[in-house]
């Protein structure tokens, strides 16, 4: 149970004024998976500081709202898209002057979704975006703030996760086909894959993915359409593969 207070509970003694006075903000990094290609969130800044910038979706933390909550109301106000059910924290970031406004320090959290859906520009956002993630590692594309170091924080616990828990299959459709789930990997950690391998090590039996009995619809460049499969069970308890200690990028142990 969280015991509410408020500033009559202080002690008679305490004088705030002898602390500096902060903001606290949240800022949402949105990952999905398009083409082949993870994507994050963006909105163009439609006001100072950074105005006309990019930046991932975020702003203050009012006094009566929660941290999640503030969350929440940012991603659905700048970008119309809701997350809410699947917003997780995954960092925090306070250094001086990574706001030149003033003393403040931001909540990050994560989502990972397969459809984002319409995507809306509102409030102070002039317009909101899915870019591929390589342009912001890379640099290619600048972000407002401190928000580079914020998504490349948000990728590092995304590749971690791979490894120790089922975020892999968020990416993905309720049903999907290997080649799918295998370029989930391949795009998250930059590698390339051994088709044959990756095979067996998902399709076993230890549960990871199911057959469904269905296919995919045909490619474009004909040919016997691709098996579907479904998640199973054991990706509660982790992930099939992992990055192979030896650290070459076309394999992954089991």
């Amino acid at each position: 149970m969280t015991t509410r207070t408020g500033p009559e509970d202080a002690p008679p003694a305490y004088d705030p004024s002898r602390f500096p006075a902060f903001a606290v903000t949240v800022d949402v990094v949105i990952l999905t998976m398009v083409n082949a290609t993870l994507k994050v969130l963006l909105v163009r800044r439609g006001e100072a500081p950074f105005q006309g910038m990019w930046a991932i979706p975020g702003g203050f933390k009012r006094p009566n709202e929660t941290l999640d909550g503030a969350a929440k109301r940012e991603l659905a106000e700048e970008t119309g898209v809701d997350a809410a059910s699947l917003l997780t924290q995954f960092g925090a970031y306070g250094d001086p002057g990574r706001d030149p406004r003033m003393n403040v320090v931001t909540v990050g959290y994560l989502a990972v979704l397969r459809d984002v859906g319409a995507i809306v520009a509102g409030t102070d956002a002039a317009d909101a975006a899915l870019f591929p993630v390589s342009d912001v590692l890379n640099e290619t594309l600048e972000l407002a703030f401190d928000h580079q170091r914020i998504v490349r924080d948000a990728i590092d616990r995304v590749r971690v996760e791979l490894e120790v828990t089922g975020i892999a299959t968020a990416f993905v459709g309720t049903t999907f086909t290997l080649a799918e789930l295998r370029t989930v990997y391949e795009a998250i950690w930059g590698v390339q894959l051994d088709a044959a391998n990756f095979r067996r090590s998902v399709v076993s039996d230890d549960g990871w993915v199911i057959p469904t009995g269905g296919r995919a619809r045909p490619g474009p460049a004909g040919g016997r359409p691709a098996e579907l499969y479904q998640a199973g069970r054991a990706w509660r308890h982790g992930g099939p593969i992992h990055r192979s200690p030896a650290g070459r990028r076309d394999e992954v142990t089991r």
